[in-house]
């Protein structure tokens, strides 16, 4: 449906050249919610920009529908924008005009008639919730309803592709949590395939399907949400995962760890979906000898599926512990030990 094939973006600075993006590969199926996630200047607004040609890349290939939109003229390159629907973080609508006109502008320009305009605006004013304000104008509005008009006009042409920029980054936990509701339904009513870029990991996890990891320009990791917030290969990846999934030990818990006189050991504990249930814990302290202290934990849901993270402290032998670790790879559950940099 979408893909970057070897794209580049360089851009010319005073001094030397900004090489925005580097050999970016992607390729997001029809259908699917795909995050691309980054820090402030990782490339994520030059990658979207891209997408639909607000900015040429520099060299590579950027194909919608197996069309390569570098290799169309002006009349085709429109033609097939109308095809990818895009929202801002800042919104992006005109003040003086009504909800009503702004939602209706790319039909409009399109020179589409009366009722055919009046028919469209009217559902999706009706999908996003404000049928009672198309006659206010934004400034009456809130900023998720801003958003929402702003997902309404994204709809007008009704496109495959849907390009989110920040969407929700200017908008507070609750409506931020309303907004992707909003682009579930669209994703999945519409069948709109979705790319979303954000630096919040919290929004990765809860709508998308695969995510994508950007540093300097390059794709430093991607796969499925389950496989990168379960196992990150990457430092950039932990880092974002643990903002969410908040599974480090604190620097002061792990000092009070390391003044005890006592043999052990500490231990990440991953347990997906049955696994997550089983009394593990309880079966080694009964049939090992050895203590086990839970220091930190979490049972969480990712794609539908159970994840449980548990960070624990071994206390015994380590012949014993030796054991207990034997024992839990046999429970094919996820362990590793926790090295003394982990905080």
């Amino acid at each position: 449906m979408l893909t970057f094939e070897d794209v580049t973006k360089v851009y010319d600075g005073k001094t030397q050249e900004v090489r925005a993006l580097d050999q970016v590969n992607l390729h997001i199926e029809k259908g699917e919610i795909y995050g691309v996630i980054g820090f402030s200047g990782a490339g994520k607004s030059s990658l979207i920009r891209c997408a639909n040609l607000l900015e040429r890349p520099t060299s590579g290939k950027i194909t919608v529908n197996n069309q390569n939109l570098l290799d169309l003229s002006a009349k085709e390159l429109r033609e097939a924008k109308q095809n990818i629907g895009m929202i801002f973080q800042h919104f992006n609508l005109l003040n003086s005009k009504t909800i009503f006109t702004n939602v209706a502008m790319p039909l409009l320009l399109q020179k589409k008639p009366k009722e055919e305009v009046n028919k469209r605006v009217n559902e999706l004013l009706d999908f996003v919730g404000l049928s009672d304000k198309a006659t206010n104008y934004p400034d009456q509005l809130s900023g998720g309803q801003k958003q929402r008009v702003g997902i309404a006009r994204a709809l007008a042409t009704q496109p495959e592709v849907l390009l989110c920029d920040e969407a929700t980054s200017a908008l507070d936990p609750e409506t931020t949590k309303s907004i992707l509701n909003l682009l579930k339904r669209v994703n999945q009513e519409y069948n709109i395939t979705i790319l979303i870029i954000t630096h919040e990991m919290g929004v990765i996890r809860e709508i998308c399907d695969k995510v994508a990891v950007l540093d300097s320009g390059k794709v430093v990791e991607a796969g499925s949400v389950f496989d990168v917030f379960s196992q990150p290969q990457t430092k950039i990846a932990h880092n974002f995962v643990s903002s969410v999934m908040h599974d480090e030990i604190p620097d002061s818990v792990y000092e009070l760890i390391n003044t005890q006189d006592v043999d052990h050991q500490i231990y990440r504990i991953v347990f997906v979906g049955e696994s997550t249930g089983a009394p593990l814990l309880s079966q080694i302290a009964k049939n090992f000898n050895v203590e086990v202290n839970v220091l930190f934990g979490n049972v969480t849901e990712l794609q539908g599926t159970p994840f449980g993270n548990l960070i624990v402290k071994f206390e015994g032998e380590e012949k014993e512990i030796n054991r207990v670790i034997m024992h839990i790879h046999q429970q094919e559950v996820t362990i590793k030990e926790v090295l003394a940099d982990v905080s």
